[in-house]
């Protein structure tokens, strides 16, 4: 297996998928040869995969999305990696992908949430709403993305590996000054002892060997200490783990008292409907989300108000309202 993992690495690296896939695709493939006993994959086919695919589903419930990962897993290995597309996946096994209305919070409501954070995980949720930002893409940014003049943050390959501009919140310019110039003496001191490296994209590190140190690579939410890279041969600082802000937000979200689940993503929901609301163009939310269908951004249209004069068929009725005793 150990060979058939770096043949795997190799295939996705190539095509410069990003590392969270990477490590996905690495799962299911460990799941997928354990299931089929060991046997190399080049041994099993589609008959294989349909049974693996439907253990899944036996063993526990899985969400549509999820059972596309493993079958987009296992569709690159035999695609990409072993050079034998698989001819044929029963329909069984294509999960059905239903659509939901997104779930949102008001504004007195986010208020309500980030007075029960505290920083950094505060300016993280402020960006998620403020600048319609995936959690992987805030806890991504580095400090060079930053944009105080121009108001603008750079997102750097965001979903699909796709590059794009937001908005950058005034109410936050002050804030993240702030923490720019925090960050940035927090290096130099890092520098004076022997530290300041930062893992760098691709193969940045080779064409730009001072990158490594320089500061303005340094991450806007850096994790709180080094940690030691196999692959780089040093201690360099990653950034904030994505699970301590989920972990805060649920929190907070449960204790504010709003009745509905929030997650990391709900902030970026309501970015989009309220821009929406405000009387922003589709086709501009669109952009700021990164979305590469509008088909995609028209699900917000869905959870705006309803229109003036609508009203429930209940609300007009002469007598009284119903009595709950």
């Amino acid at each position: 297996m150990p060979r058939l993992l770096e043949q795997v690495r190799a295939a996705i690296r190539t095509r410069h998928y990003s590392l969270r896939t990477e490590r996905t695709y690495r799962s299911w493939i460990i799941r997928y040869v354990r299931f089929c006993g060991l046997r190399h994959p080049a041994e099993c086919g589609e008959v294989e995969v349909k049974a693996f695919v439907e253990a899944l589903t036996r063993a526990r419930p899985l969400s549509a999305s999820t059972q596309g990962q493993a079958i987009a897993a296992l569709l690159f290995l035999y695609r990409d990696v072993l050079g034998r597309p698989l001819a044929r996946l029963p329909s069984v096994v294509r999960p059905k992908h239903a659509h939901r209305l997104p779930n949102i919070l008001e504004p007195p409501e986010v208020d309500l949430v980030l007075a029960r954070l505290t920083e950094p995980v505060k300016l993280v949720v402020a960006l998620l709403y403020g600048s319609g930002l995936r959690l992987n893409e805030a806890l991504s940014l580095r400090l060079k993305d930053i944009d105080l003049v121009r108001r603008t943050i750079v997102v750097r390959a965001g979903k699909g590996n796709k590059d794009r501009r937001t908005m950058l919140p005034e109410r936050l310019l002050d804030q993240l000054g702030a923490r720019i110039a925090e960050l940035r003496g927090g290096h130099l001191r890092a520098l004076q002892k022997g530290g300041g490296y930062y893992p760098l994209p691709d193969a940045l590190a080779a064409k730009l060997p001072g990158a490594v140190r320089d500061w303005r690579w340094g991450w806007l939410f850096p994790a709180r200490a080094d940690v030691y890279d196999r692959v780089l041969r040093r201690r360099v600082r990653y950034p904030l783990h994505a699970t301590t802000v989920q972990r805060a937000i649920s929190g907070a979200v449960r204790s504010s008292g709003i009745n509905r689940r929030a997650t990391a993503h709900t902030f970026r929901h309501s970015f989009a409907t309220q821009l929406l609301r405000s009387g922003c163009d589709i086709r501009t939310v669109q952009e700021l989300l990164g979305h590469v269908d509008v088909s995609t951004t028209m699900i917000y249209l869905h959870v705006l108000d309803r229109g003036p004069g609508v009203r429930s068929p209940l609300d007009v009725l002469p007598g009284p309202p119903p009595s709950s005793g």
